[in-house]
Order: C-alpha cells, then structure tokens, then sequence
C-alpha cells in the first residue's frame, strides 16, 4: 500500500545552505556578568580560515589574539544582542589546573546607554600647585604655556621675582639673560625662563642678594613637578597612540558599536610575570578575575568586524504547547536514566555471587515496573537555529531514583542533557542524550547549555555548552543536523 504524500514536506535542516561562508577571524567568548555591571570574557574559540583554534592560546605572543586591548564583543542571548564588552587587558594564571589561564578584563556597556564621554588631557596646572610652585594655591601657573591662539598675540610676560630688595640688573648683565625674550615676542610663542639665577641676584653679595637667591629655587621646583606632570602626560598620550596604531592589526573587532572606552592601556604580560613571582598562584589573575560573591551570569559573546548581524534564535510556541512538549522531554529523560541505571547494574560485578535460584517458570513473578528517577533542577530551553520555525529542544536536569526502605546511604546522582526537535509526525526524534555521573566522566562528560550562538557567522545557531570530565572544565560547541549533534570544536581537546 502506498504512503499518500504529506501536503507540507520536513524542512531537512542540511538543506538550508548558508548565503556566506566567513572564513574569520571570529572569535567566541563567554561573558561573565554580575548584577554590579562587572564583566570579565572567557575566550573559548578563534575561527581563522574556516578552521576553530583555541582562542585562549592562538598568537599568544605573548597575549592571546581574542584578547588584545581595543577588542570589542557583542553579547548575546538566543540571537539578541545584550550590549557590547570592550576588552582593556588580559590576565593570565600559571596555577596549575587553572579552569581558565587566560581572562580578559575590561567594561561592559548595555544596549540602549551610551558610552561615557571621557577624553585623556593633561592638565594645564599641575593639581594643588600655585604659581610660586607650592601647594595649596589655585591661581594660573607664571611659566610661558603654549596656548591656541594667533600667532600676532604676544606672550605674558613672566613676573619678575618680587622681593623688597630686589634691585634692577646692571649694564654688565650678560647677553643671554635679558634677550631671551626678543626672539619670542616675534614668533608669538613664549621662551621657557631660564633655570640660573635672576638677574637681581647678581646686583653684589649682602643680605639683600641672599634674600633675592632664596625665591629663585621656586622656578626651579616649579618646573621640575611641571616637568614630571608633563611626562605622566606624554606617556598616557604615547600610549594612546599605540593603542589608536594597534587598531590596525589584524585581529577581530566588531564593525558595529563603537567601544566603551577610548584608547584602552597596553597589558606587558612580562611585566605582570615579574610583578606576580612570589606570591600565590591564585593571586595572578588580579580582582578583575577573583570569583566574586555575587551570582554571575554567563552570556555568550561574539566578536567579528565583518561578519553578519545578529538574529534572534528564540522559538515562539503556542499556547499550551510547550507544557505538553516539555513533559514529553521530561518523560524521555526519565527513559535515559533508567536505561543508564539497568546498564550499570548489570555491568556491576557483586562480591558474592547470587544464590541459585530454585523456583520453577510456573511460580515466576511477572517483574515488577522500573521506578521511575525523580528529576530535579529542570532547565528547558528551546530554540529555532536553522530558521525553519522548527524547534530543537535542550534539557538537562539532576537525577537521583527514590531511596529504597531501610536504605543507610543516599542515593546515586545522575546528571542527563537531552536534546530533540520534532518530525513532520509531531513525534520527538533525539539528537542526543547523555547521561553520567561522578564515576564516569570520562566516558561522558556533563554538558551544561550557555546559549545558540552563530559561531561560524554562516546564519545559522550552534550550541554553546560547558562541560565537564575528568580532566576538567571546558566549552564544546555543537551543531545540529537532522539526526543528531555534531562536534565543531571542543577546548579541552585542542
């Protein structure tokens, strides 16, 4: 008998082919939000050339590529964009068994806010300091400054020092002193004073050439702080212009929004190693990198100047369907567990062998039914990822089977991540299912969903998720076909 045709055919997800293919540089990061508004970034991998590389070790020369100074992230949540995380500096921990060597400090704007508006500008007066060079005054500094402004508007006039018994310079007066000023009045632009003694100074020896010498050390001191301020000054603007210069490599940044700050401080990884030898291993990362108190929120986050847009992968149900298909899932799960639980059981070897059974096949019992395991700590997410208004559902949960009378230990824990999407029969059709528990992640690692991020830049989602073995802690990202999930890069075995 034949199978009459559906009216609407399954919408195969290989089918819907990408309208381009980014080869990158595009980098993926996990954002670590708190309600503070404090953000650090994970970086977890580096798309170059169509190939992912682990982005917390690709050209670390020495600081990795994803976290160079300027670097600009958008975050993400099922497509939409939360706000943009500009990268300042890079931490890195040499603790052995760090879960994260490298971490990217830096500021977080939300969307919707602008940027504060803050510019780096030396002060015209050093602060707290008057004219005669002393602390405490408020008044204009006497030194000549250059200033905006024609070049026909002469300079003031620096003040002599005034002092009671202070006398005019005499006619022997060398040269240099008193015609310092000729060549300025004419360019328009004022000459620094000269370092040596006034001119009222050299008018003989007595009380009053010492009480004259006594103010001509403030100039000096004046010029020296101003001369320290001045270097503080250059060297912020000198390491602007290197940041403005290193906008130019060859790295990934968004081309949309703009950064939080202006011009972010070059991090010496050299440095920091010198300045962090000696003390503890967990002491490297610095504040911006301690685990803080307050929950934080983990947020996927994408950097790439010439990617595409972002789209929203959230799936929109009808009223009462998603209750109907999360109990499916929840019932599905229920299925893996105790098929997970038989297994172990019966691979288990017993100390002592069982007894040998004597009853008959007519005195047999009809088994009783599996208990079924009690689900806790429910998470169920679904989204539409290949733009096909089809649902792929996630679902991860703790499991543990109710204790048994009588029993003294408690009961085993398990932990399941299912995923599923639905056929053209409405049924549910499994992509994957893991189940583990502490004993066996090496053979099955616990998967715990971040969110469907456009990892490859090609419109459609992948799955971001934390895992967890044996050996540690890590991301992996998945891709969903028709029939199953697909490794497209995995950190911890990079």
């Amino acid at each position: 008998m034949k199978r009459p045709q559906e009216t609407t055919p399954e919408k195969v997800p290989e089918e819907t082919k990408p309208k381009k293919k980014i080869k990158g540089p595009r980098a993926v990061g996990v954002l670590q939000l708190t309600k503070s508004g404090k953000a650090t970034l994970i970086p977890v991998a580096i798309l170059v050339d169509g190939k992912f590389y682990d982005a917390s070790a690709y050209k670390a020369d020495p600081i990795p590529m994803a976290l160079e100074g300027g670097t600009v992230y958008e975050a993400e949540q099922a497509g939409d964009s939360l706000g943009l995380f500009t990268v300042n500096g890079a931490l890195h921990s040499k603790a052995q068994g760090a879960p994260h060597p490298w971490v990217g400090a830096g500021s977080f704007l939300p969307k919707g806010t602008e940027a504060p508006k803050s510019t780096r500008k030396a002060e015209d007066v050093p602060v707290g300091m008057d004219s005669t060079g002393k602390s405490g005054g408020s008044s204009s500094d006497d030194r000549p400054r250059l200033k905006r402004g024609t070049a026909d508007t002469p300079a003031p006039t620096p003040a002599p020092a005034s002092t009671p018994s202070s006398t005019p310079a005499p006619s022997g007066t060398p040269a240099g002193t008193g015609a310092s000023s000729a060549p300025s009045e004419k360019s328009g632009t004022a000459a620094p004073p000269a370092t040596s003694q006034p001119a009222s100074a050299s008018s003989g020896g007595g009380p009053s050439g010492q009480d004259a010498a006594k103010p001509a050390a403030s100039p000096a001191s004046d010029k020296s702080a101003s001369s320290a301020q001045e270097s503080k000054a250059a060297a912020s603007q000198d390491s602007a212009s290197r940041g403005q210069a290193s906008d130019n490599n060859y790295r990934p940044t968004l081309r949309r929004g703009k950064p939080t700050e202006s011009a972010p401080q070059e991090y010496d990884a050299a440095l920091a190693d010198k300045s962090n030898a000696g003390k503890p291993a967990s002491s490297s990362l610095g504040k911006a990198a301690a685990v803080p108190s307050e929950p934080v929120q983990l947020v996927a986050a994408i950097s790439d100047g010439g990617g595409p847009d972002p789209r929203p992968y959230q799936f929109y149900w009808k009223p009462g369907e998603e209750d109907e298909r999360r109990q499916q899932m929840l019932t599905l799960a229920g299925n893996e567990v105790q098929a997970y639980a038989t297994t172990l059981a019966k691979n288990r070897i017993s100390a002592t062998p069982p007894p040998a059974s004597t009853t008959t096949a007519k005195s047999r019992k009809t088994p009783a039914r599996p208990v079924q395991p009690v689900l806790e700590n429910i998470q169920f997410r679904t989204f539409d990822v290949w733009a096909t208004s089809q649902p792929v559902m996630i679902l991860s949960a703790e499991a543990h089977f109710p204790a048994a009378p009588g029993a003294t230990t408690a009961p085993e824990q398990y932990s399941i991540t299912l995923v599923a999407r639905t056929d053209i029969y409405g049924s549910l059709r499994k992509l994957y299912a893991g189940v583990t528990d502490k004993f066996h992640l090496d053979v099955t690692p616990r998967l715990e969903l971040i969110d469907a991020v456009d990892a490859d830049g090609d419109g459609r989602g992948e799955l971001l998720f934390r895992e967890t073995t044996d050996a540690g802690s890590g991301y992996v990202i998945y891709r969903a076909s028709a029939d199953k999930l697909t490794k497209m890069f995995d950190s911890l075995s990079e």
